[in-house]
Parts: structure tokens; sequence; C-alpha cells
């Protein structure tokens, strides 16, 4: 997170390649693209203005219209940044940090729950730390000088939602970190949180905020799974519904209108023929991964299966 003050034959066969893989690729390549390419985008608009002259006109622009003001008042009138904040970087480096967490974490997330709430939980995560952000820029006296000079940029937010989520849910699970060996999850999230803490008076006050805002949204995320509540499936539907983006590759969900005592023949062969298919999918799974790469949601499929 980071706040600021204000064709060939062969690019033809890439470009199709791309599509295909956003088309058919999980939420998490989906989101990784996007925030690509939203970077790819400033950065070519930027470069046609720096061409026509004008250096600086198009960051302010982009980062007045895209990105999240501190003061409510601000904010009103530009209610879409709570959104597109997340999706907006202006430095390489930015970017790639957030997508490389962002790719590590959401690979492990995506082995324990499903595609689905990988993206409530990156959008919620992402609301988290706006509102977080907000509510200290706009309450706390130490901000009032910087408060209508100070705009949020960048995925930090979602992408820490994603992490605590994790290490709140495999909290002794080894990972081994350059130049340090192997540490616990938990430990890897409280150093992380200590360190956003500890950074607040820096010059990136806000985005550190937002860190700990997104971080906390990760943190109730696990203790609703485990309190069997799922705000995270919620909010991806809606977004789902809105765009079409996260639904992932087609899959198919097991879900029956009728009783099975209700049904008729070719009804009953139907829903057996899918539900046959499901749970060869999910053993095919178990044979390649081992069965603690199932969701939950096929661990169930799995256990009722059973029954």
């Amino acid at each position: 997170m980071y706040y600021g003050n204000t064709g060939t034959h062969f690019s033809g066969n890439l470009w199709s390649g791309l599509k295909h893989s956003f088309r058919q690729g999980s939420s998490l390549t989906k989101l990784i693209y996007i925030n690509i390419g939203v970077f790819l985008f400033i950065k070519i608009v930027n470069a046609l203005f720096v061409l026509s002259g004008y250096p600086e006109t198009s960051y302010a622009i982009f980062l007045d219209n895209l990105g999240l003001p501190a003061y409510w008042g601000f904010f009103l009138y530009k209610p879409w940044t709570i959104i597109t904040y997340m999706f907006t970087h202006f430095s390489f480096f930015h970017l790639l940090f957030n997508m490389l967490w962002l790719y590590w974490f959401g690979s492990f997330f995506l082995n324990h729950f499903s595609r689905r709430e990988l993206t409530g939980v990156y959008f919620l995560g992402g609301f988290s730390g706006a509102l977080v952000y907000l509510l200290c820029y706009n309450l706390l006296p130490f901000f009032r000088t910087s408060l209508f000079h100070t705009t949020a940029i960048g995925a930090s937010a979602s992408v820490m939602a994603v992490v605590f989520a994790v290490c709140c849910y495999l909290p002794h699970q080894r990972i081994y970190v350059f130049l340090i060996g192997s540490i616990k999850l938990i430990h890897l999230a409280l150093f992380t949180a200590v360190i956003d803490l500890l950074s607040i008076p820096s010059a990136n006050a806000g985005g550190h905020i937002a860190h700990l805002g997104g971080a906390l949204f990760g943190c109730l995320f696990i203790v609703g799974i485990r309190h069997h509540l799922n705000p995270a499936r919620g909010a991806a539907s809606f977004f789902q519904k809105i765009g079409g983006l996260f639904s992932g590759s087609p899959r198919m969900d097991v879900r029956y209108r009728k009783p099975v005592s209700q049904m008729n023949d070719r009804e009953y062969n139907e829903y057996k023929k899918q539900k046959d298919e499901r749970i060869n999918k999910i053993l095919d799974k178990i044979s390649k991964s081992g069965y603690e790469s199932l969701t939950r949601e096929e661990k169930e499929i799995l256990f009722k299966s059973g029954k």
C-alpha cells in the first residue's frame, strides 16, 4: 500500500493465449491479471502524455480518479475509488511485491478454500482497509494537517487480508523465508502486524493503517468460518453477478431443486451422473495432490457421499 500527496501473427497468438488464460484461470489468476492490466494501462497513457509534453499530468489524473481520498467529503464524490484503489499501482516494485504476496498466499488459500471465497476476501479486505484508513484520517487529530491532500492506492490491504486469513487458518504451518529460515505462519503474521503498527508515524502512514485494516478482516474471516459464518462467499457472488469476472473456469456445482424422492427417472439419472462426476473429480484431486489439497466444500461433498 502506498499513499501520496496531491500486430503481428505472434502478437495475435499471444493475445489469444492471454485471453484464454484469463477466461479459464482461477480467481487468483484474474485478480493478478487485472492488477497488471491497470498498471500497464496507466504506464501507456503516461508515456503518451510525456510524448505530448505533459509528463506529470497523467499521474495526477489517475491518482485523483482511481486513488482513495482520505477526506470523507472527497470520497463521497468519488465512491468508486473504494474499489479502484485496490487495483491501482504506479511503481513497478509496488505492483511486483503485492502480486508476489498475492500469488504465494493466494495459492495457499485455494488449497483450503474456494475461488469464490478468495475473491470475497480480496474485496472485503480492501473495503476493510479503506474503512480503517478513512476512520483514522477523519477522526484522529494526528492526521489533521494531511487529511485534505492524502490519497491511498495499492492492493496491499486486500493482499494482507488473504495473507492473514491463511496465517490464522494454518498458524503452525512452516514456510522457508530467505535469510531467515523456517518460520511459522503465525509468527510471520505477528511480525508483519507489528512492523505496520510501528510504521504508522512514518511517511506512508495511510498505507500501514490500510494494511492493518485488511489484516483485521483476514482474521475475522477465519473466526467467521469457525462459527459457520462466511461473508466472503456472499460478497464474491455479488461481484460475480455484476461483472462475471471471477467465476473461474467452468465448474459443476451439484445443486438440485427437487428432493431425490420427487425426481422422475430422467432427472434422477442426470442427478446421479453429475454427482458421480463430481466425486470422481474430487478423488482424482486426492490422488494427485493429497487429501489436504481439497477445499472445505469438496471435503463436505466427499463426507456426505460416504454416508
